[in-house]
């Protein structure tokens, strides 16, 4: 990508894509594109179009999605597959009609099977069943990489998809109902943190922040108590969701970005596949650790991050979700890039970033 390209980064208020803007600029990047969702409903088929005509975007990053944690996933079933068919479908073909050069399309590794071979290959992929509680949302995002394998082999085109592990890290997502399970651990423990330490003015300022279902830091105190035991978070214990047992990896949400942008720079779609293979399939690229970690361990190390000496109860009633999910990174790191930053300095960044927007 030359320097002065016109960028347009599609979700660029989010987790990945303010990381994205961010590492563009520091790379000298000078055109960068992006609309919040109030200007422009990537939905909306007829504004995409619009803004496609008018902009002309020569590199496009579509990092904007309908996501959430495992509650959203399985309550609100139709938005999420609803949603993100709307959106690739809009901005891909967008893309392909204005003539985008490169487009980077940033799935999820909840694509795979449900019991897929650890560490997960991209090869796994439509090898058997989905896990259920996601299953309208992962059955999106493979729609997303069909689109972009499919395009490129039909027209041409060079749109790479790449799935990331769970991330985490500046911007993410703090919804008691609709965040992933690192964000809402790290703020659930944090007021429970306050509540234990009688810090009512640290109470205050994260309802204040983001309140919970209309109840802010302006609320009286029984109604702040009321809210916050509806989602587990008490003085002398908090509770998580499922046994703790299940395993996840993690990556910070800048090396994401970094990974993003050097698959933009140096990775074209015939690298991705090996040549001669009969039927051109699984060109997608895991982004992820190769290392994983327990809920239970995670929540540990958010315990010892916030300093919080009350109990961590586990609720056995409520589902785990995949109980493994461990991307294999081979295809990437054989195209050059690795990760840094490991699980126990990333929850004391994420945390100090948390508190630093307070």
């Amino acid at each position: 990508m030359e320097k002065e390209a016109k960028i347009y980064i599609a979700g660029h208020r989010g987790l990945v894509g303010s990381a994205i803007w961010r590492n563009l600029q520091s790379k000298g990047f000078t055109n960068l594109v992006g609309r919040t969702h109030a200007e422009l409903d990537l939905t909306d088929g007829v504004a995409v179009r619009a803004f496609f005509e008018e902009v002309k975007p020569e590199y496009v990053f579509l990092a904007a999605a309908h996501v959430g944690g495992i509650m959203a996933n399985n309550t609100y079933r139709a938005d999420f597959i609803f949603k993100n068919l709307q959106i690739q479908q809009n901005v891909i073909g967008e893309s392909y009609r204005q003539g985008v050069k490169k487009l980077l399309f940033l799935g999820s590794t909840c694509i795979y099977p449900r019991e897929a071979t650890q560490p997960i290959k991209e090869t796994e992929l439509l090898t058997a069943p989905l896990e259920y509680t996601n299953e309208p949302y992962a059955i999106a995002k493979i729609a997303g990489l069909k689109m972009c394998e499919s395009f490129n082999i039909q027209y041409g085109t060079n749109y790479i998809a790449v799935m990331p592990t769970n991330l985490y890290g500046p911007n993410d997502n703090f919804d008691l109902e609709r965040s992933h399970v690192l964000p809402a651990m790290v703020r659930k423990i944090h007021l429970a943190h306050c509540l234990k330490t009688d810090d009512w003015q640290g109470v205050m300022a994260d309802l204040n922040l983001r309140p919970v279902e209309g109840v802010s830091g302006k609320s009286d105190r029984a109604e702040m108590l009321r809210i916050l035991q509806k989602y587990g978070i008490a003085a002398d214990r908090v509770n998580l969701w499922g046994t703790g047992t299940p395993m996840r990896e993690f990556l910070w949400s800048e090396e994401m970005a970094d990974a993003s942008v050097f698959v933009m720079e140096r990775v074209d779609f015939e690298n991705t596949y090996q040549w001669g293979e009969k039927e051109i399939r699984n060109c997608h690229i895991n982004i992820g650790t190769g290392k994983e970690i327990s809920i239970r361990d995670l929540a540990g190390l958010i315990v010892k991050a916030v300093g919080y000496t009350g109990e961590i109860v586990f609720d056995t009633s409520k589902p785990d979700g995949t109980m493994r999910k461990l991307t294999d990174p081979t295809k990437l790191h054989e195209l050059g890039w690795h990760h840094k930053i490991e699980i126990d300095e990333g929850v004391k960044r994420m945390y100090d970033w948390y508190l630093s927007q307070l």
